[in-house]
């Protein structure tokens, strides 16, 4: 699944799309996402520039937006009137700062389903080094 179809599902755009690339999915348990981090990325202006580390923040939100992924190919829902919100996080653990020039791979695994909300655990490995570790919330809702 390319970037453009990447978009097709989600509603973000850069510089807030978080995901580049599908690398595996399987519907209703898992998908393998990639974000490529570039040094062209505007918030290394501001953190820090003398270090750039991309922002724990982020890294979450890259997970969030490959779970909406995994629910909108999955389900195959009429998504122009639905919105993914991401509403709950918990066990949220960064191990290793993610820089410039590295490749995020984040998994994200469907562990339960209640109507329109899912829960997930998620992890962002930079080659064999886990980034991240998060269990996340995330629910569907119609456009208001």
């Amino acid at each position: 699944m390319t970037n453009n179809d990447i978009q097709n599902y989600l509603p973000h755009r850069y510089p807030f799309l978080l995901i580049d690339k599908i690398l595996d999915f399987k519907k209703h348990d898992y998908l393998e996402a990639q974000k490529n981090v570039s040094n062209n990325e505007p918030f290394f202006q501001g953190h820090f520039p003398d270090y750039p580390v991309f922002p724990g923040v982020l890294i979450l939100e890259a997970m969030a937006q490959a779970t909406a992924l995994l629910d909108f190919k999955s389900n195959e829902r009429e998504k122009d009137n639905l919105l993914y919100y991401f509403v709950g996080i918990d066990k949220a653990r960064f191990k290793k700062p993610v820089v410039p020039g590295d490749i995020m791979i984040i998994n994200v695994k469907l562990n339960q389903s209640k109507r329109d909300v899912h829960k997930f655990t998620a992890t962002c490995k930079v080659g064999k080094d886990v980034v991240c570790t998060a269990e996340l919330i995330g629910a569907v809702r119609e456009k208001e």
